[in-house]
């Protein structure tokens, strides 16, 4: 198991289930286990009991994203508010960010409601700047959320306070927001596997899609049958959607890698401060996002390998040593205060972006193929909220989701190899190169503006 933490210390039996044996007819196929696959048939079970729900999984739930992220449940849209404003004016971007705020909520009354403990807190982020670059960021930052009236629960804070709430090193003021949330993702996708399962649905493990089918027979074949689907097959796979044939160029594949440490003692927390246990960034180009845990521990991740040609998801790239090596000394680096603190776990995932960064949902009534995806890393809340428009528009009732940007038909398709890799590679590295000379206190890369240009939201 990639991810033996999350799913390790989920308090499920990970033996996989029963995998499909030949073909059957279902009003609704889902291709995926994670909580895209799983918020979706959670809400049209809600609604509709009596419908014939069939979840298709290569491996065990949770086994992708779901069970290998960092632990936040996001209030951040993945398209940041100056992005959606550019692109969707004031009122659509305001709109948009409430409604991911207001995911959040739902997610933590949902768990309250059906009995799952997946240790849901509503502890806030907190944006850490580590130069005075990153701090005139937040400052644009907010000066965004003021723009849309969403000011409130938002709040700068200086150096000093910074790190009278976090004894890290280097800095400079922090982003206060009051949204968000942490959460065990293994037990949270576990959870919801049971819980579909009680309402109804079957969960075929261990069964490889080999494509997604549009009407008159629309379903998903299988190397162990083929799900037929009277009303929608839906196609919740994320980052793995880009190894299905039809869909190479609608998701890239991005790795994001973490290691964990030890539980902490109380002497080594009160060294290390962070007493609210709120997410925890910095604002690197290549992102550094860290989680408190419920059991004492520190979680940091970062984006991790290389992109690979073609889009192909390896798991030998996402247990790069070196990487891990790095991380391990950014977390010293941040707490030289620690000494030598043990690290238990460390593992890799692949989250899925779009060309555009903006999430798609979209239904079509005359293929019966549903589509949900793209949510660059803050799936663990997005995927809630797509999973509930999708679900209306399946099912025939009104969201309130539906005029919001990410309900849309199509997502833009990225580039033709080489192109793409060419492209991908030169972001990776030029991202690299910016945040090193940030942290030597160097003058930027003369090529900043373009890598910031083509790496744009």
């Amino acid at each position: 198991m990639p991810n033996d933490f999350w799913l390790g210390t989920s308090g499920d039996d990970l033996t996989p289930r029963a995998p499909l044996k030949g073909d059957i007819n279902v009003d609704i196929a889902i291709l995926g286990g994670g909580f895209s696959g799983l918020w979706t048939a959670y809400h049209l079970l809600k609604r509709d009991p009596s419908l014939e729900i069939a979840i298709v999984e290569r491996s065990i739930c949770g086994y992708g994203a779901s069970g290998r992220n960092g632990g936040w449940c996001s209030p951040r849209f993945p398209v940041d508010p100056g992005a959606l404003i550019r692109r969707f004016g004031p009122a659509m971007a305001r709109n948009t960010i409430l409604a991911q705020q207001a995911v959040v909520k739902e997610i933590g009354a949902t768990l309250l409601e059906e009995g799952i403990d997946a240790h849901f807190r509503e502890t806030g982020l907190l944006s850490l700047a580590r130069s005075e670059g990153q701090m005139a960021g937040l400052r644009r930052t907010l000066a965004t959320y003021q723009s849309l009236g969403l000011d409130r629960g938002n709040r700068l804070i200086d150096a000093a306070e910074a790190h009278e709430r976090v004894h890290a090193t280097q800095l400079f003021g922090a982003l206060e927001t009051a949204a968000g949330a942490n959460v065990h993702p293994g037990r949270l996708v576990r959870g919801l596997a049971r819980l579909v399962e009680r309402m109804g649905a079957v969960i075929y493990e261990d069964t490889t899609a080999l494509s997604v089918n549009a009407a008159p027979q629309s379903g998903i074949t299988t190397t162990r049958g083929t799900v037929v689907a009277r009303r929608a097959v839906v196609t919740a796979a994320e980052a793995y959607l880009a190894q299905v044939p039809g869909y190479r160029r609608t998701l890239l594949p991005m790795s994001s890698m973490i290691v964990l440490t030890e539980p902490l003692s109380d002497a080594q927390w009160q060294a290390v401060g962070w007493a609210g246990g709120e997410s925890l960034s910095s604002q690197v180009h290549t992102k550094n996002y860290l989680t408190r845990t419920a059991d004492g521990r520190i979680l940091f991740g970062s984006r991790g390998a290389r992109y690979l040609f073609g889009s192909a998801l390896s798991e030998s790239a996402i247990t790069d040593e070196a990487t891990f090596k790095s991380m391990r000394r950014n977390v010293h680096e941040w707490w030289p205060q620690l000494g030598e603190v043990a690290f238990t776990h460390q593992w890799g995932g692949f989250l899925g972006v779009p060309r555009d960064w903006l999430p798609t949902v979209h239904f079509d009534q005359s293929t019966r193929i549903a589509s949900l995806h793209g949510y660059t890393g803050r799936g663990v809340s997005t995927s809630a909220l797509a999973a509930r428009l999708l679900a209306g528009l399946i099912g025939g009732w009104s969201t309130g989701l539906e005029e919001l940007p990410f309900h849309r038909r199509r997502t833009p398709k990225w580039e033709i190899e080489p192109f793409r890799w060419v492209g991908v590679r030169y972001v990776q590295n030029a991202f690299e190169r910016i945040d090193a000379a940030e942290r030597d206190e160097r003058r930027p890369p003369l090529d900043t503006p373009l890598a910031e240009y083509l790496g744009d939201q």
